[in-house]
């Protein structure tokens, strides 16, 4: 393993000694790659776009996230600069593998090209499929080793996903909401329990490493985004199934309206994330966790419920009529 961390120290010090003057550009790729781009990019096209891709690309997106806090906390692998801090040219705080820009670049644009279907979103996916990694392991954020398990995870989630929308979605749509309901819960309370399992076989971290001076840091991080990732995951859940139930919203109407839409929500979106941040307490960590769950499943509801139902009750959007109740066992 020393040898792979050594040949991946060289790749980055090769690239940022031979093209120092990409440093800016791989710089803004990697933003691109942050969570709080597709945070701020997915409740556009849910609430303005297309409500199907938006629910879809949610959901993927937030479950994959999930999987990757998880898989980062369980292998707990250095990133390149612990390992030489004059390689550094961008924050991160967490464990390196996977490579979470790699593999939501890799779920989330794919997904967007197989959508669209024209060449030219073909050809800006496959571009920042390649540059997302590059970026990365030039920054100094991670080996190349993070970005290979990255980029598998990534196509092992979408394919996960076309796997389910061919065998089950379908008849899951056809459920009585509590039964809906149910596994909306049971998915993040069971991959929690799975957690729990993986925290209890690995146990403590090993201090002895040269890099242990970032363990502290990255074990909080790893524990916080574990609970992030599965009460944004578990509060998105409840809002699709009941939102598909009770709102049914549509995302037609004027560009003035959908433009509305998407200000409004963000606005309270933002605000719920940013105000109740200042609110909770970050310790003792006994009560920040719970209220970081709280926290985070309020957000995820409001963008997938509660926000919806708000468009239509301003009329700043219309809904489908009900359908009526139709039970299947």
């Amino acid at each position: 393993m020393d040898a792979l961390f050594q040949f991946g120290l060289n790749a980055t010090h090769w690239l940022q000694t031979t093209l120092p003057q990409l440093e800016s550009f791989f710089q803004f790729i990697s933003t691109l790659g942050l969570e709080e781009f597709y945070l701020a990019m997915m409740p556009l096209i849910y609430w303005s776009v297309h409500k199907e891709v938006g629910r879809s690309l949610a959901y993927i997106f937030l479950l994959g996230n999930v999987f990757n806090n998880m898989l980062k906390h369980a292998l707990r692998q250095p990133r390149p600069f612990w390992l030489d801090p004059t390689l550094e040219r961008f924050t991160d705080h967490g464990y390196g593998i996977p490579s979470g820009h790699t593999q939501f670049t890799v779920t989330i644009y794919l997904f967007i090209a197989i959508w669209v279907r024209r060449r030219w979103v073909w050809l800006l996916a496959l571009t920042l499929i390649i540059l997302m990694p590059i970026s990365r392991i030039y920054l100094g954020s991670h080996f190349i080793q993070d970005v290979v398990v990255g980029f598998l995870l990534g196509l092992l989630v979408l394919g996960g996903y076309f796997l389910w929308q061919r065998r089950y979605a379908s008849g899951f749509g056809k459920r009585i909401m509590g039964q809906r309901l149910l596994a909306a819960v049971a998915v993040p309370v069971g991959l929690t329990a799975v957690y729990l399992i993986i925290r209890l076989i690995i146990g403590e971290p090993d201090t002895t490493v040269e890099w242990a001076a970032f363990i502290p840091v990255a074990e909080l991080e790893s524990v916080e985004g574990v609970v992030t990732a599965v009460a944004s995951l578990l509060g998105a859940g409840i809002g699709l199934v009941l939102e598909q139930s009770r709102i049914r919203f549509l995302v037609d109407g004027p560009i003035w309206q959908r433009a509305v839409r998407y200000l409004l929500g963000i606005a309270v979106a933002g605000a719920i994330w940013a105000g109740l941040g200042q609110v909770f307490p970050d310790d003792p960590l006994w009560l920040a966790l719970p209220l970081r769950l709280l926290r985070y499943t309020l957000l995820t509801l409001w963008v997938t419920y509660y926000a919806p139902w708000v468009f239509v009750k301003l009329k700043l959007a219309q809904a489908k009529p009900n359908p009526g109740i139709e039970m299947t066992m």
